[in-house]
């Protein structure tokens, strides 16, 4: 009895010091999930000396993103453009990081030689976010898309992102499941991303669903409604709409999800929306006709306008991704002013 007095007294004790050591612990709550710590491996960065002044300062940094530079603009416009777009964000007193992958590394902030190493070279590949590793790990160079600039911008702690116009759901995406990587990668990385809306050439009332579904906020600058790329108006409604970049500003500081919020600004020198229309009929009658389907719509599309328009969609393009890169500085000032 006197062993058994002895088990039972000690038997208490280790209870009564696993009770204190686990008060106010919920036991039966699933261990937290840390985003970053989450990802495997250990991501580098080289960062350019501008670039890392800026973040260590805290100061108004913006992303750019270079599939534009290697794939979006011919030569040799896209070299000055590239450059066009830093000198504009370097003008509203912010830093721009131009970001790409280069012989396996992921570079943020390019200098001006690796600019035109970009702007020049002929094994530049597109890079989605599913590409990185597989691409870091081989030492090859390519561009990033919406998607992966807007990942490795939050991964090197940069609020603010410039772009052209957003991936979104493809015509036929129904059937063909054809939906951009940009819009599922933005519900969980909590940046901003200026934009020009989303090409009308894609599903843009099926886009704006997928939109909501995946918590991705969206407002409208000086606008209320939803920007087409080419055009000013792609017939669909804003929910919310701001006047200025402090506003913006504000609504990123009361960030409740990682989601990222998307800023859609119209483009003040959009196409003219009869050549647009007439341009979009006829190029998807061409793709009828020779069998074209699926995923192969988009870029098919897309070639079609640049080869069609007198040069106006470049034209379009190109004041574009100027607009938004400006905004975006604005954006990061004052984002950065608290």
């Amino acid at each position: 009895r006197s062993h058994r007095n002895l088990a039972s007294s000690q038997l208490h004790e280790r209870l009564t010091a696993l009770r204190a050591s686990t008060k106010g612990l919920d036991l039966c709550r699933k261990p937290e999930r840390r985003r970053k710590e989450s990802v495997s491996g250990r991501m580098e960065f080289v960062t350019s000396p501008a670039v890392e002044i800026a973040l260590k300062k805290g100061g108004p940094v913006v992303a750019l993103e270079s599939t534009i530079i290697a794939h979006g603009l011919p030569r040799p416009s896209n070299l000055q453009v590239a450059r066009e777009v830093e000198e504009i964000v370097r003008a509203e007193g912010a830093t721009p990081a131009t970001i790409a992958l280069i012989d396996g590394h992921v570079h943020i902030g390019l200098e001006d030689h690796s600019l035109v190493e970009l702007a020049e070279r002929d094994d530049i590949t597109k890079a989605s976010t599913r590409d990185l590793p597989i691409l870091i790990a081989q030492g090859k160079s390519a561009a990033t898309t919406v998607a992966s600039t807007a990942y490795l911008a939050w991964r090197a702690g940069i609020s603010t992102f410039a772009t052209g116009g957003l991936g979104g759901v493809h015509r036929g995406a129904s059937t063909s499941f054809d939906e951009s990587a940009d819009l599922t990668q933005l519900s969980k990385t909590p940046i901003t991303v200026v934009c020009a809306g989303v090409k009308s050439i894609l599903d843009i009332p099926a886009t704006l669903e997928r939109l909501e579904t995946l918590g991705i906020s969206l407002i409208g600058y000086r606008t209320d409604r939803f920007p087409g790329f080419y055009l000013a108006d792609s017939g669909f409604p804003l929910e919310y709409r701001l006047e200025s970049s402090d506003a913006i500003a504000e609504v990123m500081r009361h960030r409740t999800h990682e989601a990222a919020l998307i800023v859609a600004q119209p483009t003040s020198h959009p196409m003219d929306p009869e050549k647009h229309h007439r341009l979009l009929t006829e190029g998807m009658k061409r793709a009828e006709a020779n069998g074209i389907v699926g995923k192969a719509v988009t870029p098919f599309l897309l070639e079609f306008f640049h080869g069609n328009s007198e040069g106006e969609s470049l034209r379009v393009n190109t004041e574009i991704i100027k607009e938004n890169s400006r905004l975006a500085a604005k954006i990061a000032v004052s984002y950065s002013a608290r």
